[in-house]
């Protein structure tokens, strides 16, 4: 009844930036909360960035200062804004989102499938 749909990852050198979208799609009546997430290989999904419905937002030490997580509420769409990247920001990139829809009336959590961003010279 909904999904999430990624864009904005590739490869870049170390110090440039990205900026990935995410948009939420179907039958949405509101969208409480959404962030971003990562996985490097061998390691545990990890939050990154978050923002709640009412604009709040809580980073990761490891991108505070480097990364802008932002919404565009009139197209229910997150953003992720990546700037001086480091091979360590390597990874999957997940969009999550925290959807209440007009059937069913309850809240439910949904992922993208992912998009990659691989940072290396």
């Amino acid at each position: 009844q909904a999904h999430l749909v990624e864009s904005g990852g590739g490869l870049v050198q170390p110090g440039g930036s990205l900026r990935l979208s995410c948009v939420a799609s179907g039958s949405i009546f509101s969208i409480n909360g959404m962030g971003w997430y990562r996985q490097a290989p061998g390691k545990e999904r990890e939050l990154v960035a978050t923002i709640s419905g009412v604009g709040s937002t809580n980073y990761a030490d490891s991108v505070k200062g480097r990364f802008t997580i932002s919404r565009d509420h009139a197209k229910n769409t997150v953003y992720l804004q990546m700037n001086s990247l480091k091979p360590e920001d390597t990874a999957v990139y997940y969009c999550n989102a925290d959807l209440r829809l007009r059937v069913g009336g309850g809240i439910q959590g949904y992922w993208g499938q992912g998009t990659q961003v691989t940072v290396s010279s």
